[in-house]
């Protein structure tokens, strides 16, 4: 009321924003707790958790003669890594504020920075983590890991495909949620434990039979994760799988969740909830 505002130029306007985004990504990360790098530890233990917990599951169930011929911790985390990433991008959209949240009435916030601060912290968490268990991999066990992937740039692009195909589809539950908040939050419960086993981050796609990839060949994180071990290990070529079709179905479904978020921002009510 009382603060004179300055009219910024393009450029100025475009690191306001980033800069917003900036602060709100590190307030996700480090809402977990009060230290910085304990907050950090939590997000990625998770992770790390995850990657072991498969790791003996499959020495255990002697699946491992099933995985392809190469490093078998890269197998397991080109699975994980990639459905670790997609779900938690996912889940941390459908729950970022929506337009009726107390955060939204200071001025500079909007639905937008909050959208781009859940995509970002969950993707700055994950590729942390990676990093850290490659890392811990390569001194303590297999010091030529990282020479044994094929293509590590373009496995690095599907964790980014797998990363953004979460955030697209979180962005339509995200969209819906306003609307029918019950509902939205079983479906995307339902797709987050179904992802278990239709990612296909549990066994070969080009093992399956035509009956089974029928069942999977909808999920774009099937087909980034076949992908990554395509370019993961040189004796592998995915036949089942191809990468555009995740790109091109997240494009889509992002589009369709800005339109539908900017129409439930027009109309979305605090007063909703109350009789809930």
């Amino acid at each position: 009321m009382f603060e004179s505002r300055k009219p910024r130029s393009s450029f100025g306007s475009a690191v306001y924003i980033c800069e917003l985004i900036y602060h709100n990504s590190v307030r996700a990360v480090r809402k977990s707790h009060g230290n910085a790098f304990m907050a950090l530890f939590m997000n990625m233990l998770q992770t790390i958790i995850f990657v072991l917990a498969f790791y003996f599951m499959f020495q255990i169930l002697g699946l491992r003669s099933t995985a392809l011929r190469g490093d078998f911790m890269i197998y397991i985390m080109t699975g994980v890594f990639l459905y670790m990433t997609h779900t938690k991008t996912m889940g941390a959209v459908v729950g970022s504020e929506g337009p009726a949240s107390p955060m939204m009435q200071h001025a500079p916030m909007n639905t937008a920075i909050a959208i781009a601060s859940a995509m970002l912290s969950t993707l700055y968490i994950q590729v942390l983590s990676l990093f850290f268990i490659l890392f811990i991999y390569d001194v303590a066990f297999n010091p030529f890991v990282m020479q044994e992937i094929y293509d590590p740039i373009a496995c690095l692009g599907m964790l980014l495909l797998s990363w953004l195909s979460g955030a697209a589809i979180g962005l339509v539950f995200l969209a819906a949620k306003p609307w029918f908040p019950t509902p939205v939050s079983i479906l995307s419960t339902i797709y987050q434990r179904a992802n278990m086993i239709a990612s296909g981050k549990m066994f070969v796609a080009n093992t399956l039979p035509p009956k089974m990839i029928a069942l999977f060949s909808w999920n774009p994180l099937f087909h980034t994760i076949d992908q990554s071990r395509g370019f993961a290990f040189v004796d592998y070529n995915p036949r089942n799988s191809n990468w555009e079709y995740a790109l091109y179905l997240s494009l889509v479904l992002i589009m369709i969740g800005l339109m539908a978020e900017f129409y439930t921002r027009k109309h979305a009510s605090a007063s909703w909830a109350a009789r809930r």
